[in-house]
């Protein structure tokens, strides 16, 4: 028998309480990213944070909405919201409107929709419902077959719309698969290529020189190298026949990947995804172009100090140096204003959010419940560790938002959509099924 009591009397209160600091404390430094004394009003719709106060309103809206839905839609319809998804990322190809070279948005009226940011959602609830599903295990083939296609599917269309952040959004979701039993040696392989990937960007134009005149170009050097670990693996277990044949596939696979590495760099990447990444690496100097925005964004933040400027008193954000401050660099604007401090507690307060999504997690009586908070938790740590790694310089600059921060309808109702689905599973999980 079901439990009649209110919906709001098992919910999270203390998760909502962090989503609600955490959309006002991004709501600020919008406000100061974009001020200008000539509009004086919060609530003017012509400015970013005029636009972004309604934003703020029609979220929590949806979140009151997504609790007042019984708990059972959600795994019940999970593959018909997938599928409506796919289709808006599909439709956006053919009739969406172009924005900064990416093709992602429904143009309506003076505002825009961006399909790719409910897609996280649809693709997690969708992967929560497979995973769900009585007698799937992740240690079939099948199922990782499975899994991969309802994963990667929308991020291929995403990345045909020319938005390469988004699309690398679902790599996270390995790290869900893994929390469900997939094997550690994918995460390996996964570290392994990104390792070699930017060893080969590193060695490929590089000369070796080694006694008797002897030259190699990096890449061939790169290959011998992966090649003599392969032959010391296999020596060290030499008895094993199955470990050599691996080692001989690993090392096949790896000059290939090695080899593959300039036409992907060259004919795949975009080039001014590839030049940001020379910069990034130290292959390429380029303060004026690529390298701009994260040498203003290291200026914004170095310039904060200890305790900041103080609010609208930042001249980097005041003075628009550093460009898309409101969105994908909105922590610039806190690093300045607030300083190291400010920025400690935004972090501490992202963190003690994602532990406490870990943490309803782990408490979770059904599959699909469990499966899809590990999902929350992996996007929102994703965004997060990327954005402000990006804004430090530790990461590439890939364009992807600041959750419940940075400027944006489609961004922050996607993020809340995220969160509140889970909140409801998580207040009805006492709930006989």
């Amino acid at each position: 028998m079901r439990n009649s009591t209110s919906i709001f009397y098992n919910l999270d209160w203390f998760t909502i309480f962090l989503y609600l600091i955490l959309v006002f404390a991004g709501w600020l430094n919008i406000y100061a990213a974009v001020y200008n004394e000539e509009f004086q009003s919060i609530f003017d719709a012509s400015q970013q944070y005029g636009k972004q106060l309604l934003w703020i309103g029609t979220s929590i809206v949806l979140g009151i909405i997504i609790l007042f839905i019984d708990e059972r839609f959600y795994n019940t319809f999970a593959y018909v919201i997938y599928s409506v998804v796919i289709f808006l990322l599909v439709l956006v190809l053919l009739i969406g409107a172009e924005t900064k070279g990416a093709t992602s948005w429904f143009a309506i009226g003076g505002f825009k929709i961006q399909p790719s940011e409910f897609a996280k959602f649809a693709t997690n609830i969708a992967v929560a419902k497979y995973l769900s599903t009585l007698n799937i295990k992740i240690s079939d083939l099948k199922t990782k077959i499975v899994a991969a296609i309802l994963i990667f599917t929308p991020a291929v269309l995403i990345l045909a719309q020319n938005d390469t952040g988004s699309a690398l959004v679902y790599g996270s979701f390995i790290l869900v698969l893994y929390r469900e039993g997939l094997s550690g040696n994918f995460l390996v392989i996964g570290v392994a290529t990104a390792f070699l990937f930017v060893m080969a960007l590193i060695m490929r134009n590089e000369i070796f020189i080694f006694p008797f005149d002897i030259q190699l170009d990096g890449t061939i050097l790169l290959i011998i190298l992966v090649g003599l670990v392969c032959a010391l693996l296999w020596y060290l277990n030499r008895k094993s026949k199955q470990l050599l044949v691996i080692m001989i596939a690993v090392f096949i696979a790896s000059a290939g990947l090695i080899k593959s590495v300039d036409y992907i760099f060259n004919s795949v990447l975009e080039p001014h995804q590839s030049k940001r990444i020379n910069v990034m690496l130290g292959l390429e100097s380029d303060p004026k172009g690529a390298g701009y925005n994260v040498n203003q964004s290291l200026i914004a933040i170095g310039s904060g100090g200890i305790s900041g400027k103080g609010f609208l008193e930042g001249t980097q954000t005041k003075y628009d140096f550093v460009p898309e401050q409101s969105t994908d660099f909105i922590f610039c604007t806190i690093g300045e204003e607030w300083g190291f401090l400010g920025s400690l507690v935004i972090i501490i307060l992202f963190i003690t959010l994602l532990l406490r999504i870990m943490y309803l997690t782990t408490r979770q009586r059904s599959d699909f419940a469990r499966i899809y908070g590990y999902g929350v938790a992996c996007i929102l740590f994703f965004h997060f560790t990327i954005n402000i790694g990006m804004t430090i310089g530790l990461a590439p600059v890939i364009g992807i938002p600041l959750p419940f921060f940075s400027y944006g309808g489609s961004s922050l109702w996607g993020f809340s959509i995220l969160l509140f689905v889970f909140l409801k599973l998580d207040s009805d999980r006492m709930k006989v099924l």
